[in-house]
């Protein structure tokens, strides 16, 4: 019986669920959102939290806990520099999951989970293309001057291959074989034996 079991197996051992969290809170913390299954998002969600909740006291016991479950110097360094001090003034829930709908393959629910106030690093490369545009030719120009010239080379490297095969068969003299009858090419529609 189940009684007072709390968490999801998630249909793996222990060892696998762990390994399943470590990483995923390594990602979350890298990332800052992370796209999963419904499940795995909300029994996720409260270890986040409880690590953001240690990020915001910055003491070596705390660093200790969190190197328990996420082992890279760089993260928990982030964690206790980055997030700790983002949510020090609220007092939990710093984490929102987002239902994204089934996944076309298994039909699981999948899921967002990332933290409030995140917001996506927007890529400026293709405003400066629009402004610049007389400066984002000559580069294209540049590279299909590349392309050709690589273009170029290939067919010199097959001819290399072509004019040296023929010096092999000439080194090697092999008695020719009798060719043997070719046989008539049936056409479609009539029976073997006509």
């Amino acid at each position: 019986m189940r009684h007072g079991l709390a968490n999801r197996k998630l249909g793996r051992t222990s060892s696998h669920r762990n390994a399943l969290f470590r990483n995923q809170l390594a990602s979350i913390i890298d990332k800052e959102r992370i796209i999963t299954t419904l499940p795995k998002a909300k029994e996720l969600r409260p270890q986040i939290e409880r690590l953001i909740t240690l990020g915001k006291n910055d003491s070596v016991h705390n660093r200790r806990q969190v190197e328990r479950v996420v082992p890279d110097d760089h993260l928990i360094a982030k964690l206790f520099e980055t997030l700790g001090p983002r949510f020090t003034e609220r007092p939990g829930g710093y984490t929102r999951i987002i239902k994204l709908g089934s996944r076309r393959g298994d039909a699981a629910e999948m899921a967002i989970l990332e933290f409030i106030g995140y917001e996506p690093k927007i890529e400026e490369a293709p405003a400066e293309e629009k402004a610049g545009g007389k400066k984002a030719a000559a580069p294209k120009k540049e590279e299909s001057e590349e392309a050709e010239a690589a273009a170029e080379e290939k067919p010199k490297k097959k001819k290399e291959k072509k004019t040296a095969a023929p010096k092999k068969a000439a080194g090697a003299k092999k008695p020719a074989k009798s060719a043997a009858p070719k046989k008539k090419a049936r056409t479609p529609g009539t029976k073997r034996g006509q």
